[in-house]
């Protein structure tokens, strides 16, 4: 370790003998010897010194981060409720680029998840400002993320922020300091997190279009993030294709991290078409996410996926001609536990009749260690997650965080009462960092890292016998958002276990998609049908495999309802 210099006398400090006594029994040592405490005292001055005069210093805003120039000066606006009576959006905005790059999204209109930085636009992570912010209300964001002004480049117009999960941190849609995001087809029903509001939007822009319900301003398309199934889950929830992208091939560059190895930006959308198209977009080495790989195409290299999907469209419509040859069931995600047995018998019918009409072979494949995935996902992320998630601090790797993203720290007991009553899995998340580092050995977190690997392995080798790997989605249906006035457990009970089959590909970085694959009337109201979705999983890097397979589904789908 180099020490670049010594702090003078007179500089301020917090730090006295005391102090530094009180730091080394944190530690578990003490310091018995005077001219050694001394020593380490001015080694702390000095330390400090150097972490002011930084502090003091003028930032930098990366030039490819500087907000794309627009045909309108950017400003925003809180919708009303009247046109936002799901609670999808957190704020609005109508953002054109003034120069494209490309036609692709020309004219569609975009929802980003609302950890993802859009210059002109606070970002408020769900949560609550004074939180975020040393003031009551957020700064706005002075830089564009990477993947949004490729979109806006693209012609995509930006329509606002989408409500998301406090801290992204449920699979719920109950958390963020604005209230629940409501289910388009029942108020009062879960759309799934923590993308709720991407999902919630671009199904009812689908309704909309299908004259299934009026919903205020809806969104076309939307981006989402996805540590654990975040994505997926709520477009499994609400009917619509949602794709966590292999693990380092769209840049997480300008959202706000959970912790670096599970961070997946991805799109969301009504179509697979879209998909591809969004994906298209939004893929390609940006020089700033260490997320990203000697793997990682460059941006001239990405694959033209809306034309390997038409070509797949057009291919599964002719007769007798079988555009994939084997689908695995995965046998290990079938009996997770939750898992609704409605929903298990529908998604395995839906998969092998569907498949099998579009001339696929369904097989039966076992991967033992997927149900060890859910372990392994904890263990490698929750010891060092409040790190990233709620601190904000960089991963060690160098990167680019959002400047103005000033999380106030250490929390206080008032931090604690705001997340406590909001999301309390983020209070979990800090006990379970202190727990860590106080009880358990950094051995146990690093053995999770290398059993990822060893999972990963496992799904490759499954992959090496079939073209995709095919699982339930979400283990249930739509549900009522729980009673804010519950017990802590009553109101997280409803998520555990909810993305079992979903974040071990967090941890592994396969390409895994939600594939709406059926309906399910609800219990307690038969008149209303509930989407099932199903969860296909690709090689590494070929997630236009995990397309492709939706697109086979579908032509399946078709060739049995005009049997």
């Amino acid at each position: 370790m180099s020490i670049v210099s010594l702090a003078s006398d007179d500089a301020p400090s917090v730090l006295n003998e005391e102090e530094l006594h009180r730091l080394a029994a944190e530690l578990s040592f003490t310091i018995p010897d005077p001219n050694d405490a001394q020593s380490y005292l001015i080694l702390l001055k000095s330390f400090e010194a150097i972490m002011h005069q930084l502090d003091t210093s003028d930032d930098f805003v990366h030039p490819a981060l500087v907000p794309v120039p627009t045909t309108r000066p950017r400003f925003f606006w809180k919708p009303d409720a009247n046109n936002n009576p799901l609670n999808a959006w957190s704020h609005r905005c109508e953002f054109a680029a003034a120069q494209l790059t490309s036609n692709l999204l020309r004219g569609r209109s975009v929802a980003i998840k609302d950890n993802v930085c859009v210059g002109g636009l606070p970002t408020t992570l769900g949560t609550h400002p004074e939180i975020l912010s040393e003031y009551d209300s957020l700064p706005l964001s002075p830089i564009d993320a990477t993947v949004v002004s490729r979109l806006l480049c693209a012609g995509a117009v930006i329509k606002g922020s989408s409500t998301c999960e406090n801290f992204c941190a449920s699979p719920l849609a109950c958390t963020s300091v604005t209230g629940p995001v409501h289910h388009p087809l029942l108020h009062g029903y879960t759309t799934g997190g923590s993308s709720s509001g991407s999902c919630a939007l671009v199904s009812s822009d689908a309704l909309l279009r299908a004259r299934k319900g009026v919903f205020g301003e809806t969104a076309e398309l939307a981006i989402g993030g996805d540590q654990a199934g975040s994505i997926r889950i709520p477009a499994c929830y609400t009917g619509i294709y949602g794709l966590k992208p292999t693990f380092g091939l769209v840049p997480y560059t300008g959202a706000a991290s959970m912790t670096p190895m599970i961070d997946h930006l991805g799109p969301i959308a009504s179509s697979v078409e879209d998909i591809a198209a969004l994906l298209k977009v939004m893929a390609g080495w940006d020089g700033m996410d260490p997320r990203m790989t000697p793997e990682t195409p460059l941006v001239a290299n990405v694959k033209d996926y809306p034309a390997l999907v038409d070509e797949y469209r057009h291919a599964s419509s002719e007769p007798g001609r079988p555009v994939m040859k084997v689908v695995g069931l995965l046998t290990e995600s079938f009996v997770v536990p939750g898992l609704s047995p409605e929903v298990r018998d529908l998604v395995r019918k839906a998969a092998r009749e569907g498949f099998e009409a579009a001339g696929a072979e369904v097989v039966d494949i076992s991967v033992p260690m997927h149900s060890e995935g859910p372990i392994i996902w904890t263990a490698a992320t929750r010891p060092s997650m409040s790190l990233g998630l709620v601190q904000g601090k960089p991963s060690g790797h160098l990167s680019y965080l959002s400047p103005h993203i000033k999380t106030q720290w250490p929390p206080s007991q008032d931090t604690y009462q705001l997340l406590t009553q909001s999301n309390p899995a983020v209070v979990n998340i800090l006990l379970s960092q202190v727990l860590d580092t106080s009880h358990l050995p950094p051995s146990i977190e690093a053995k999770a890292h290398r059993k990822a690997f060893q999972l990963r392995a496992a799904y490759d080798a499954a992959l090496a016998q079939v073209d995709v790997l095919v699982t339930p989605c979400a283990p249930t249906v739509s549900m009522p958002h729980p009673d804010p006035d519950a017990s802590i457990l009553e109101r997280l009970k409803p998520a555990i276990g909810l993305t079992s089959n979903t974040c071990p590909f967090n941890i592994t970085g396969h390409p895994a998609m939600n594939v709406p694959c059926g309906e399910m009337p609800l219990t307690e109201r038969p008149d209303v049908k509930m989407p099932v979705g199903m969860q296909v999983v690709g090689k590494r890097w070929e997630d236009e495999m995990v397309m492709k397979a939706a697109i086979v589904f579908e032509a399946g789908q078709k060739r049995l309802a005009n049997v």
